[in-house]
């Protein structure tokens, strides 16, 4: 069996590895985006997916446009049986799509969540369960037919990378389950009036405001490491926990200083915050921020 990979992050990557182990697999070509400059000081870098293919030898190919006549000529003359997609950042043209089955893995459990970011929409909904879902790609955006999907539980207090580690796991089983059972499966039409969507995340959407204990927790979880969670102020929180989410309080105000961390209202429940990082500032424990800041009980974290 030959494939062509598209994909371009970690996720991708761990994937890609998972298939090039097989021995009954080969994978025929790679393509993935154009390098990138990275950092303060823009060094051109490959996406990890390239790195993984040049050091096993496979054909890479990073074009800006898939779409572009020349490109999709080219692709047709590779020999190959299917092509799987994970996190690709480009839209397959139908000309491609038409060509062979074209495999997508998609980490939610579809039609929930369609869109670039369901492991952070995921936690920001505060689920229990989510999943990778593969499906046979169309021309919409993670609109096509289903072949399987692997489910997974979600644990109250888990995080992106946690919940990003276990994700790629099962989808890396899910990849060749599909890949050497391709035949044996009957694809099913998603329920379009299920659907839901999820968009990019920015740095905009860490700012955080101290109303709902639950749904800033859930924050946190999602956007830790980037972008992070932060006051109109600038204040990061580095570390919290979710208290409860019952209690009424004044949002911000602190209710109680301990050893190790403070406990500070909102508006529907309290959070441990034990780390923060001033705006421009090295990180630190709150213990040291608000004594800085000369803050105590009933005052407002800022």
């Amino acid at each position: 069996m030959k494939v062509i990979f598209m994909g371009t992050p970690d996720y991708a990557g761990h994937i890609l590895e998972k298939i090039i182990n097989k021995k009954n697999i080969e994978v025929a070509a790679v393509y993935t985006q154009p390098d990138k400059p990275v950092g303060r000081k823009k060094v051109l870098t490959p996406p990890i997916v390239k790195t993984i293919a040049l050091k096993n030898n496979i054909a890479i190919y990073q074009p800006s446009r898939l779409r572009e006549a020349d490109v999709v000529t080219e692709l047709k003359k590779i020999e190959y049986d299917y092509i799987v997609v994970a996190a690709y950042g480009q839209i397959l043209p139908k000309e491609i799509l038409n060509h062979a089955p074209c495999i997508n893995l998609h980490a939610s459990i579809l039609p929930h969540y369609r869109g670039a970011s369901p492991i952070q929409q995921t936690l920001l909904s505060g689920d229990t369960k989510t999943g990778v879902t593969a499906m046979l790609m169309d021309e919409g955006l993670d609109t096509g037919d289903i072949i399987k999907i692997k489910e997974i539980d979600v644990d109250a207090s888990e995080m992106a990378e946690s919940l990003f580690e276990r994700l790629t796991e099962a989808a890396c089983e899910l990849t060749i389950d599909v890949l050497e059972n391709f035949n044996t499966y009957t694809p099913i039409k998603q329920d379009d009036s299920a659907s839901s969507h999820c968009t990019k995340i920015t740095k905009q959407d860490g700012e955080v405001v101290f109303e709902d204990a639950q749904s800033l927790f859930n924050k946190y979880r999602a956007f830790t490491p980037w972008p992070g969670i932060y006051l109109s102020s600038g204040l990061k929180l580095k570390k919290i926990e979710l208290l409860e989410n019952e209690s009424q309080n004044d949002g911000g105000k602190i209710l109680h200083v301990e050893k190790d961390f403070i406990v500070v209202g909102c508006n529907k429940g309290s959070i441990k915050v034990y780390r923060v990082q001033p705006e421009s500032k090295n990180e630190m424990d709150v213990l040291s921020y608000i004594n800085g800041k000369r803050l105590a009980n009933a005052d407002y974290l800022s």
